[in-house]
Formats: C-alpha cells, sequence, structure tokens
C-alpha cells in the first residue's frame, strides 16, 4: 500500500509571520497580476510598492492610462509577488511572498490619499515626479490570504490575520 502524501505546506507559525510582514514592507517594487477584461486572460506587469501609513498594506501608484488599472477597475481581484532574490545564490531558494488581494482604489481628493501622497513619498521620492498627474492615484491592497515561500523547504500558507502586527 502505498504511503500517504505529505503536505509541502509547513504549519504557519511565528517566524513566518514575521519574514511575510517584513517581505510586505520592505517591498519596493512588485509583481502584479491581474485579468484582462475583454477576454479574461491573465497579465502580470511590474510596479512600485509602497505600505499604507495607517494599516501597512500594500499601496501603488497607477496611472488611469496602463492595462492593469483599467483590468483592476473590471475586475478588482488582484495577486501580487514581493521578495527581490539576492545578488549571489539560486533565485529560487530566496524568500517571495504571493498576496491575493483585493484592489480598492483611493479618491485622490481623500484626507485618505493625502496621508498616503505624504508616507509614498518618504520611500519613492523619484516619484515627486508624476505623483500628482491628473491620471494617477493610490491603490490600496486588502490582502485575503497568502502565501509564503519562505526557500527551499519552507511553505506556508498565511491568513489575512497572519500579516497583521
Amino acid at each position: 500500500m502505498p504511503e500517504p502524501k505529505q503536505s509541502p505546506i509547513r504549519p504557519t507559525n511565528d517566524k513566518a509571520r514575521a519574514l511575510a510582514r517584513n517581505l510586505i514592507i520592505s517591498a519596493r517594487f512588485g509583481a502584479l497580476g491581474v485579468l484582462e477584461p475583454k477576454d479574461g486572460f491573465p497579465m502580470v506587469t511590474r510596479v512600485a510598492i509602497g505600505t499604507a501609513p495607517d494599516d501597512g498594506s500594500p499601496i501603488t501608484l497607477i496611472s488611469s492610462l496602463s492595462a492593469h488599472t483599467q483590468a483592476l477597475k473590471h475586475t478588482p481581484h488582484a495577486s501580487l509577488l514581493l521578495g527581490e532574490p539576492k545578488d549571489l545564490g539560486d533565485p529560487l531558494t530566496h524568500p517571495r511572498i504571493t498576496l491575493q488581494c483585493q484592489a480598492n482604489f483611493i479618491d485622490p481628493t481623500s484626507e485618505t490619499h493625502k496621508k498616503m501622497r505624504q508616507h509614498y513619498l518618504l520611500t519613492h521620492p523619484k516619484s515627486k515626479l508624476y505623483i500628482d498627474f491628473a491620471d494617477f492615484c493610490f491603490v490600496r491592497f486588502s490582502v485575503q490570504r497568502a502565501y509564503l515561500n519562505g526557500g527551499f523547504g519552507k511553505a506556508f500558507q498565511l491568513t489575512a490575520a497572519d500579516l497583521t502586527n
């Protein structure tokens, strides 16, 4: 009789939670996955990532002219891949996290936008060149669940609650 297969997913622990939070907080760029409105095909693009000053959730500043913005407006479900490989070693052994999210557009005339703008400029000073363009706005990603690959043999599934401080 064959032995039952062991799940590669480890029980979530405090070390995994801390690593996941650190990957989100330290991210400056990430891969954003969306679904194209016309045919539902997945599309992935690189976006700048920051965190909201009030709750630490991932945010991005995007243009309404971009295809990924149009996709998010049509279907607000998105996926973010965060975590950059280091200079040395196999890139697949470096920690990364996939966040499954709901995208929420922030009203550019709101107080929330003003606070995000001020906070975002601290970590993305070059965005000062375009942050006030009329076609740019912030998107807050409300994380629903996450998949952490902490390195070889270190896979975890996390809930939204696992990612809060």
